[in-house]
């Protein structure tokens, strides 16, 4: 069986695509893999990196709702079309399964020329363009939104890598924060932005650090790997640690008490199937999805929600200073945002879509 999965661009398309990618051969080792994508997405190192096969095409960015500047790309949405039909032939494709992003849409539309069942996964509330497009040309659809706007979407949950869902952060946690250089005695807070990190949340997190070493908080910072910041805290104690990228997040999860963090689908995902509380900043830009996947959280009792406009210095030590420094709070925080985790969606939609392809 030939398995070809179509997601690109951000983490968020990615990374649930190579979990679906890493549960299909824990159930059947003899089914090959291709993953499509485009050179201008990370997937372009995530990909490879993981041990898979992709196969690149044009990347065809569309609006994200139907207008008629589409008017504008048939040409390249045909070529990108084109290159991607090949693939499905070239590899013998049985089933392709979509994840949205730019790659998705001629994935979608080459594979219904083809005759090869679709299968598509919708992470965010508000689906875009290409995952609108995707869900009218098969009855194959998931979600990992308990509400989402795909009517024949089934709730599954987001597919998330094994090391994050099997992590146990309690007897990890020691190892994780000797692993960053950060003591096992004080509250942690870690601080990220997604894939490509968020500049309004750097700012606030660097200039609350002086009150946040004061009150004995320690801080684990992941800057994003294109982002600079203009002045970093001095050595000192409590630690506050400052990287660029952190490819082991299973640990840094597991070192923290509380994250300060955007809420993207995957993020959300992830630190719900952990139970890691957060204060989550919606990215203010978008079809505001971000916010929905935080108010979910935030109604819940696993986090707190914060708008980008309203983060500050001052709210991070007045709002989630408090709850560092308040254990059981942390464990009530914890316990809630568990309860709205889902672990268990990488092998569920595998078992799909082996079904389906069979």
């Amino acid at each position: 069986m030939r398995v070809v999965l179509a997601g690109g661009g951000t983490a968020g398309h990615i990374e649930p695509a190579l979990a679906l990618a890493d549960a299909l051969r824990h159930l059947d080792q003899s089914v090959g893999i291709t993953c499509v994508g485009t050179e201008r997405g990370l997937e372009s190192r995530l990909v490879p990196a993981r041990g898979y096969e992709l196969e690149l095409v044009p990347a065809v960015p569309l609006p994200r709702a139907i207008t008629p500047s589409l008017l504008t790309v048939p040409g390249r949405l045909a070529g990108a079309i084109n290159a991607t039909a090949a693939i499905l032939d070239r590899v013998g494709a049985d089933i392709l399964v979509g994840f949205g992003g730019y790659v998705a849409t001629p994935a979608y539309l080459a594979a219904k020329r083809r005759g090869v069942p679709i299968v598509v996964h919708e992470a965010n509330p508000r689906p875009g363009l290409a995952n609108r497009l995707g869900a009218r040309l098969t009855e194959h659809v998931f979600s990992g939104f308990p509400d989402s706007a795909l009517p024949k979407a089934e709730y599954i949950g987001t597919p998330l890598r094994r090391d994050i869902v099997t992590l146990d952060r309690l007897s990890t946690g020691d190892k994780a924060r000797s692993w960053f250089g950060l003591e096992n005695d004080r509250p942690t807070l870690l601080v990220f932005g997604g894939s490509q990190g968020a500049r309004s949340i750097n700012q606030a997190a660097l200039a609350a650090a002086p009150v946040l070493r004061r009150a004995g908080v320690q801080v684990l910072h992941v800057v994003g790997p294109k982002n600079t910041v203009d002045r970093e805290p001095p050595p000192g104690d409590p630690q506050y640690v400052l990287l660029p990228y952190v490819d082991r997040m299973d640990l840094a999860y597991a070192a923290a008490d509380l994250a300060l963090c955007r809420s993207g689908a995957l993020t959300c995902a992830e630190l719900t199937a952990v139970g890691l509380p957060g204060a989550y900043v919606p990215l203010p830009h978008g079809n505001g999805e971000q916010r929905i996947n935080a108010e979910r959280i935030a109604r819940g009792g696993g986090g707190l929600l914060v708008d980008d406009a309203d983060l500050s210095p001052d709210w991070i030590i007045q709002n989630v200073l408090p709850i560092l420094r308040d254990p059981e709070r942390v464990a009530v925080m914890s316990e809630a945002a568990a309860r709205l985790g889902r672990k268990d969606a990488d092998i569920m939609l595998a078992r799909k879509v082996l079904e389906i392809a069979r």
